[in-house]
């Protein structure tokens, strides 16, 4: 059985354009993106699991696994987390599909889809989510970038605002956790 790094490994090689990260997720990454995802109800999304680490740690906080549904794009990755995750809901598909899965009041979405200097993801995967979420839905996103990954003027005309959960120096390279809310009216 190959380990994650070494699956992670061998999907940058052959897929580089779907695989950004230089490696897989800390776990103390994984302890900052999943924050307060035992505390939700409904369903849990994650975008973009990779091998999944973050995957891990949302059912380490609790969150029984017929209320998490993963989104990747990556076949490979796919089987992967079926086989580590039995009980968890898998598609093989983009992030920007969310909206077709069938899944109303999400409670969080935890993503490592690379949004950053991407409007057009940013409102396709990021928007799409938005629409699909409870009210008070929370969308964590890891980034390599010290500022949010979506911009300020981006965020105004999607009617949502960020908030830095911190930073995580135990990573390959260094992420920054932020956290994306609808504005309170």
């Amino acid at each position: 059985m190959a380990s994650d790094f070494t699956v992670f490994l061998g999907e940058m090689m052959r897929r580089p354009n779907e695989v950004r990260a230089i490696a897989p997720s800390s776990a103390a990454v994984a302890r900052k993106m999943t924050e307060g995802v035992e505390l939700t109800t409904g369903p849990v999304v994650e975008i973009g699991p990779g091998t999944g680490s973050f995957t891990r740690a949302i059912l380490d906080r609790g969150v029984a696994p017929e209320r998490l549904t993963l989104v990747e794009l990556n076949p490979r990755f796919c089987e992967e987390l079926r086989r580590k995750f039995p009980g968890v809901t898998v598609f093989n598909c983009p992030a920007q599909e969310i909206e077709k899965l069938g899944l109303t009041d999400i409670s969080m979405v935890i993503s490592g889809v690379p949004v950053l200097a991407q409007p057009q993801v940013q409102r396709d995967v990021v928007g799409r989510a938005f629409n699909v979420m409870a009210p008070d839905g929370v969308f964590v996103q890891i980034t390599y970038s010290a500022n949010a990954p979506i911009p300020m003027q981006t965020q105004a005309e999607m009617g949502i605002t960020a908030r830095k959960r911190g930073t995580i120096w135990a990573n390959l390279p260094p992420a920054r956790v932020f956290e994306f809310r609808r504005k309170v009216q």
